[in-house]
């Protein structure tokens, strides 16, 4: 019997579904606000830690002596003692006689005590604080994945809101094409979102006894619909002869392929630079490149581990700019920050042509289209330094046949001249290349010839964006 698919219960379930993720994200928005209005309290030694020690040295030294009013003079709100002592104390990590006042050095018989106990009790609360520093970090990085699970939520109840069922212009031709397959198909869904992609939920079996790769019925599907189209990833492989649930995705309308090239500083046996390209989200195309702080085994775990983490993360679905706030507090966490990466990752959307560069720390981006090339550039602070750094955030509508060259500081450091990126920039605009890993050996290449030997570590990534 021939499936009609009931249009006004489609509606209703994409909307109960759409309101139920908004409830969701509204509840984790609410926990991430209930985190952060929740103590918080300082980040460093405090008055009342100050006011402690002093009380605890008189307790245990002065006695009844009263000869001197330290205690009482840290009491008043107007004072400056304590705020003296603490920065000393923050500074040297202990506090000596010439921090103290004149007159203590004067009156007090028992200074070399009461001033040891006073650093005994200041490093009691160092520790104290270290530990309540730990903590705090670690709940901002729960806030922060707390927001951003409610950030995808939102969105994915914005698309399902906004999404089209298109069934009835499609269902015709798709049946005729899955038919000569001898492909059976009982219940059909074919919705289209708001940047134009479309997805097709069908239920089929193969007829005859026959089998079949998910593959070829997406081939079926684009000869059906128009447009390249692939099963999707946790979906079956093959249709079989027990009828089943499968989703077919339309693949975007641009395409991007890379070419990657690199040596490690001389004398060393790895390079401190690593990089990424992953092409299984869907609809999306990254590229990212970490340069590890010096060079050899050290800085290439720093950067790969970037690099990896940054991966994870945006295959768990958290936006780029998520992504990089989180992977900087994972590496401030594990005390990394001796050892910082730079992170540059590019992301393109294969159904809009939109180019996302999210940069921490990293060199100029170089992309040519036909107007030129023109750079992309950021701030210069790496991952793993500052708990609170923001990822420049830079965006670029790509046309066909765009080159997007990524480089390390190696590449740059090793060109000569004050205004090395304007060097760059001329190589790339008079250079003849056809395939990304041509473009990346030539630049390498290029950037090695002005010195007998490389003096960084030097890694270039490119890419090739063209429209189908």
């Amino acid at each position: 019997m021939r499936y009609k698919p009931d249009r006004r219960g489609t509606a209703e379930l994409n909307g109960y579904t759409a309101r139920r993720l908004n409830e969701m994200a509204v509840s984790l928005s609410s926990l991430a606000r209930s985190c952060t209005d929740g103590s918080g309290g300082e980040r460093a030694l405090s008055r009342e830690d100050g006011l402690t020690a002093v009380k605890n040295a008189a307790d245990l030294v002065c006695g009844s002596c009263s000869r001197c009013p330290i205690y009482r003079d840290s009491e008043r709100e107007d004072g400056y003692f304590l705020y003296y002592l603490l920065r000393a104390f923050e500074q040297k990590g202990r506090v000596d006689a010439e921090d103290m006042p004149r007159y203590f050095a004067e009156t007090c018989g028992q200074s070399r005590e009461y001033i040891e106990q006073i650093n005994r009790s200041l490093g009691r609360a160092t520790m104290n604080l270290s530990w309540k520093n730990r903590f705090l970090e670690s709940r901002d990085t729960v806030i922060v994945q707390f927001r951003e699970l409610a950030v995808i939520l939102e969105e994915f109840a914005r698309q399902m809101e906004e999404a089209e069922d298109v069934t009835p212009s499609g269902e015709r031709m798709l049946r005729w094409a899955f038919r000569l397959k001898r492909i059976r198909l009982s219940r059909l869904l074919i919705l289209e979102y708001e940047n134009g992609k479309r997805e097709v939920f069908a239920s089929l079996r193969m007829a005859g006894g026959g089998c079949m790769t998910a593959r070829d019925g997406a081939k079926a599907v684009g000869q059906a619909l128009g447009g390249a189209w692939v099963p999707a990833r946790e979906g079956r492989s093959v249709i079989t002869g027990t009828e089943a649930p499968y989703r077919f995705v339309e693949e975007g309308k641009y395409r991007m392929i890379y070419g990657a090239a690199s040596v490690p500083r001389e004398g060393e046996e790895v390079s401190g630079d690593s990089y990424t390209f992953h092409a299984a989200l869907p609809g999306q195309a990254v590229a990212g490149l970490s340069d590890g702080m010096g060079s050899g085994a050290a800085a290439a775990g720093e950067s790969s581990r970037a690099v990896e983490l940054v991966r994870e993360l945006l295959e768990a679905g958290f936006s780029a700019r998520a992504s990089l706030k989180m992977v900087n507090t994972v590496l401030l966490l594990s005390g990394r920050e001796e050892h910082p990466a730079t992170l540059d990752l590019a992301c393109l959307d294969l159904y809009t042509g939109v180019l996302e560069m999210m940069k921490m720390g990293a060199a100029p981006t170089f992309v040519r289209s036909e107007n030129g090339v023109e750079l992309l550039e950021s701030g210069e602070l790496p991952v793993g330094v500052v708990k609170d750094a923001e990822p420049a955030f830079l965006s670029k509508k790509l046309w066909d046949e765009s080159w997007i060259v990524m480089v390390s500081d190696g590449i740059l450091d090793a060109l000569p001249g004050e205004d090395k990126e304007g060097i760059l920039k001329e190589y790339l605009e008079g250079a003849e290349y056809t395939q990304p890993q041509e473009l990346a050996e030539a630049v390498l290449a290029f950037a090695g010839s002005f010195g007998e030997g490389p003096r960084d570590d030097m890694t270039v990534l490119t890419a090739r964006v063209w429209k189908r």
